[in-house]
């Protein structure tokens, strides 16, 4: 088999990215024509058909995901070797993605979107959700960072410790719960609870080595306090986010457990009451988690100082 040039493997590497021929053709300065004619002939080199169409754009092949986890890093340190004192962020049109749930887009989100205006008014951010698939995203080069609470990880990833999080109990601010002076485990007990989906953490992803937290709750704490008390919750309803619990929260007379710094918004505007675990509660470490390789770019280490810096303005 052929070994493909430099070019494709670089026109290969930005379709794994942008997953649109014509945004990898904008991106790389090449006419749509062009793009289809470099995939085609790594089609034939390879033996694989390497990109399917979907409904969100282009979706590779396992083959394709593959071959991305072995050229991306080496092709980024070429790129980072040769065009390193080329960044500019004044003028840079680089698109970031960040991957993150609702924590990182709620809390991170809006500083790093207005900090990116003054030093980097035409580049782009995209923040996407947990999808299932991040260790591939990261791989691939598809997202440059994401926002996690990591419990393992291949020994490719970095994490860097952002910020560590209390969890709070939130409540309307009219539920019976927020009225009390004190709050027992027993009052807590009887309150319906409003519970996150826990992600499988028995995936690929773990698989992988990799694991992250599965929810705000997956710690155990409450579980363990409750069976030494002999007590027990009842969980009255689940839903899909951290934000969509608090929505529930406050016009109900339910109570979710949530990070405190991201409930705080709602409880300065009065909506939530946010009462303190009345049981050891562990603080959630959380952090910004992305291929060690990668720092070799100029544009990556660059934004990785300056999300450090936000977050110790948080």
């Amino acid at each position: 088999m052929p070994t493909p040039d430099l070019n494709l493997l670089r026109i290969f590497d930005v379709l794994l990215e942008e997953r649109s021929v014509t945004r990898a053709g904008a991106r790389l300065g090449l006419s749509q024509s062009a793009v289809s004619h470099a995939l085609n002939r790594l089609r034939h080199m390879l033996n694989d058909e390497l990109f399917a169409r979907g409904p969100s754009g282009m979706r590779p092949t396992p083959r394709a995901l593959e071959i991305a986890t072995r050229i991306h890093g080496p092709l980024a340190q070429l790129h980072a070797a040769l065009a390193r004192s080329a960044f500019d962020p004044a003028t840079s049109q680089r698109r970031f993605t960040l991957v993150a749930g609702a924590y990182g887009a709620a809390v991170l989100a809006p500083p790093l979107v207005r900090r990116l205006a003054e030093l980097a008014p035409q580049a782009e951010l995209v923040v996407s959700g947990y999808g299932g698939g991040l260790v591939d995203l990261l791989d691939a080069g598809a997202a440059d960072f994401a926002v996690a609470s990591v419990i393992a990880l291949p020994e490719r990833f970095a994490f860097d410790p952002l910020v560590t999080e209390d969890l709070a109990w939130a409540v309307s601010a009219g539920a019976p719960l927020a009225r009390r002076r004190v709050v027992g485990l027993a009052d807590l007990a009887a309150t319906p609870h409003i519970g996150i989906e826990r992600p499988d953490r028995t995936g690929d992803n773990a698989a992988r080595g990799f694991v992250s937290r599965a929810s705000w709750e997956d710690d155990g704490a409450l579980e363990r306090a409750l069976a030494e008390a002999g007590l027990r919750r009842r969980i009255a309803v689940t839903v899909p986010d951290t934000s969509t619990a608090l929505a529930v929260a406050s016009r109900s007379e339910m109570a979710t457990l949530v990070p405190r710094r991201l409930a705080g918004a709602w409880a300065e505007a009065g909506l939530l009451k946010l009462i303190a675990p009345p049981y050891p509660s562990p603080p959630v470490d959380i952090g910004l988690l992305f291929l060690k390789d990668r720092l070799q770019e100029a544009p990556i280490a660059w934004l990785r100082g300056l999300i450090q810096g936000l977050v110790r303005e948080l």
